[in-house]
């Protein structure tokens, strides 16, 4: 048991990325017929069972991560045991402990209802989902601005083959626009770090909090011309107007699990804006870039979100109008850069993805039963669970509308308390009120056409009509209804648990503000408590390499950066060992300013 647990913490927060990846790679060697065999092919209980299985493992462990999250310590996993700035690391705090939770809170009742037959109408279903997984895992643990880089390329490669499953000339005409921006976002994304690196000469989060006030003038502007640049890009992720405008129809024409799992894809660009561009570049000039921007961006995203719901034509278009809505609100809070509106946005942000995947898959229960009318807002015969559907529907619109006494309606309260001492309170305080208003007015709208409107079925044995509607399902399609009962029922008690999860998010905010814990933790110091950091690019400096021998003006740092083990092992080469013994010998161990040329000075 005791090396259990000595694994177990070893090896904290690794295994949240290793599960899904290792599951994915399971499930490719098991191979894949065409999408039209799957049905038969003795495989796939297999595949869902691993699926199924590791995503609830996944779970567990996600909840075992927000336990040791709680105490307030931050978990450092150091890769290839090389300490940060040096080395990639994978940082455990409770922001990135929450949003693991959220994601497979979400995962696991969405995967099960995919394992019914959504996964069989295309190949790769459940492969795909463990990467899209792996690549959400990944960007809430690294702390690594190019980890991050790479963790969103993953989780985006599985989401665009995701929104192709099923096929169909829309899901491809979109699929190909999706992709489009994405691409763009990410050679943006690339020119924003490269900008940053130039001017920092570091990329590893903590340590480029840390060197970003003590810059020149000229890299400073620089440097934080490189956030705001990723700011963009965050915002073509959470689709913040004017760069959200593919959302709403993209998602529509996603099949209904991976509609409903895309919901937590938007809350990843607000998480890396809220981590990078709130916390990183936080001094007098990123934070009034950050509010001069994103306030405004925040206002109007909500009132364009909820505007556009009030005009769809469509449920599934309505459902993705009312997230960029609620994108909107969030960024508002973000925006107000204090600690109790932060805590707001985090609770706000865990009932908007939640609710936004409920209504989602409340979406294919209707389309099954409307027949050829699918989720338009066309006058159609009743549902043949019309009063089933339209208590669920009831219910999700005060949630997503942000009525008492639900979770929706508790976000926002607390993000109108965090406007006291705001100076745009005013601007704030109406948007929000407005924006609720017209949301009732929008569902209302919905509802009074798919249900108070609805016509009598056709009675007449000899009519077409009579035959199609009694083909259509008398039941919610197999784990749908259930599968939505589960998010609702989540809701339900994130109200009851209201106060210790306030707590927490409260904490939350006030740590991932607090950089000088993230130093401590994750930087070492050498014998003279100076941080050990980078030096800038010298395009003349030649690493030391297995094969060849260069010399280290700064090879007594090696022994605070890497442990002991490795120190004692056969990774450390006989030349760098003598160069560390002579400089430790050394009369003078502290290097020349000249050779560091510290980006601190």
């Amino acid at each position: 048991m005791n090396d259990l647990l000595h694994f177990w913490h070893m090896h904290t927060p690794i295994l949240s990325i290793l599960i899904p990846t290792f599951t994915a790679f399971i499930l490719i060697l098991l191979g894949n017929p065409g999408s039209g065999s799957l049905k038969h092919d003795w495989r796939q209980p297999w595949r869902r069972g691993i699926s199924l299985v590791s995503v609830v493992l996944g779970l567990i462990t996600a909840v075992c991560y927000l336990i040791q999250a709680n105490s307030g310590q931050v978990f450092v996993y150091n890769l290839s045991e090389w300490s940060a700035p040096f080395g990639i690391v994978l940082v455990l705090d409770r922001l990135s402990a929450l949003m693991l939770v959220l994601t497979y809170t979400l995962a696991t009742p969405v995967l099960w209802f995919a394992s019914n037959d959504f996964d069989e109408r295309g190949r790769y279903f459940h492969a795909m989902f463990h990467f899209l997984l792996m690549g959400l895992c990944g960007a809430f643990l690294t702390g690594d601005l190019f980890n991050l880089f790479v963790f969103f390329e993953v989780l985006l490669m599985a989401s665009y083959v995701l929104l192709l499953h099923g096929q169909g000339k829309a899901r491809f005409q979109l699929g190909f626009h999706y992709v489009a921006i994405n691409l763009l976002a990410s050679a943006l994304f690339l020119i924003g770090l490269g900008m940053i690196y130039g001017s920092v000469g570091s990329l590893n989060m903590t340590d480029v909090a840390r060197l970003v006030p003590t810059l020149q003038p000229a890299e400073h502007k620089l440097a934080v011309a490189g956030g705001l640049l990723l700011f963009v890009v965050f915002g073509i992720k959470a689709a913040m107007l004017p760069v959200g405008f593919w959302l709403p129809k993209t998602y529509a024409v996603a099949t209904t699990p991976v509609a409903a799992i895309f919901t937590i894809m938007t809350k990843v660009g607000i998480y890396a804006i809220l981590r990078v561009n709130g916390t990183i570049f936080d001094d007098a000039l990123g934070q009034m870039s950050l509010m001069i921007w994103l306030l405004p961006i925040g206002l109007i995203t909500s009132l364009y979100g909820v505007i556009g719901a009030i005009a769809a034509d469509r449920l599934r278009r309505f459902v993705g109008f009312m997230v960029l809505s609620s994108v909107g609100t969030i960024l508002i809070a973000i925006s107000m850069l204090n600690t109790e509106a932060w805590a707001a946005a985090l609770f706000y942000l865990i009932h908007s993805t939640l609710i936004a995947a409920a209504f989602y898959l409340l979406c294919g229960w209707i389309t099954s039963q409307r027949g050829v009318f699918k989720d338009h807002f066309k006058i159609a015969p009743k549902m043949k669970q019309d009063k089933t559907i339209a208590a669920v529907f009831f219910i999700i619109a005060l949630m997503m509308a942000g009525l008492p006494p639900f979770s929706g309606f508790i976000g926002k309260v607390l993000i109108l308390q965090a406007t006291s001492y705001f100076p745009y309170q005013a601007w704030v305080i109406s948007i929000i009120l407005l924006v609720s208003l017209l949301s009732i007015i929008a569902f209302t709208r919905a509802g009074y056409i798919l249900f108070w409107r609805a016509t009598a079925p056709e009675t007449n044995p000899q009519e077409e009509q009579y035959q199609q509607y009694q083909a259509l399902p008398d039941r919610a399609p197999r784990r749908n209804d259930s599968a939505i009962y589960v998010l609702l029922t989540a809701l339900i008690v994130y109200v009851v648990c209201a106060n210790p999860v306030l707590t927490y998010m409260q904490n939350t905010a006030t740590q991932i503000q607090d950089n000088a814990l993230y130093e401590s933790t994750m930087l070492k110091k050498d014998e003279h408590q100076n941080v050990i950091s980078v030096l800038p690019f010298d395009s003349h400096y030649v690493p030391e390499t297995k094969y060849s021998e260069a010399k280290d003006e700064n090879a007594h740092y090696i022994p605070y950066l890497v442990p002991s083990d490795t120190m004692n092992g056969e990774h450390i080469s006989e030349y760098k060992r003598k160069q560390i013994e002579h400089q430790k010998i050394s009369q003078d161990n502290v290097p020349d300013e000249s050779l560091l040329k510290s980006v601190e000075h």
